[in-house]
């Protein structure tokens, strides 16, 4: 069993197969190339994404499915080559691939969710991706309903 020392959660441990990657990183973030995801009961549905490189990085996320049940995925053939998923049809979120919506919450309390770039998870390979849309169906600044945080 490993051990990671984070900013919010002490010392973890962790099993190196719960290590998502994202060969990538994150925009902004491309260093940043191994994370863990974090549940905590008490925080549900609340995704808690760590990285394992600097123990103070954490976003928070909310799978996209608790925001708009019906979300619909538009992940372009080089991506899915990247989480080595089928190229000729989008994955199905929840089933699938885990799809998650970085959170932030505003100085006013308002929480927003980033449904335009989602986070792409293959469970079966624990590959990941920032799934950039290339339309404009969704908003990075999606206000989330009250009750879905709570």
């Amino acid at each position: 069993m490993a051990q990671t020392a984070t900013r919010y959660f002490g010392s973890i441990d962790f099993e190196p197969s719960d290590v998502v990657q994202f060969p990538h990183g994150l925009p902004a973030f491309e260093e940043e190339l191994e994370f863990l995801l974090l549940r905590p009961s008490a925080s549900a549905p609340v995704v808690f994404l760590q990285s394992l490189r600097h123990p103070s990085l954490c976003f928070l996320a909310l799978p996209i499915e608790a925001i708009i049940p019906d979300y619909r995925l538009s992940i372009t053939r080089e991506d899915l080559e990247t989480l080595a998923l089928p190229g000729d049809r989008q994955p199905v979120p929840g089933s699938e691939v885990w799809c998650l919506a970085i959170i932030v919450v505003t100085e006013n309390g308002q929480v927003n969710a980033n449904l335009l770039a989602p986070i792409i998870v293959n469970p079966a390979n624990r590959r990941a991706l920032q799934a950039i849309r290339i339309d404009s169906c969704y908003s990075h600044q999606h206000k989330v309903a009250e009750g879905v945080c709570s």
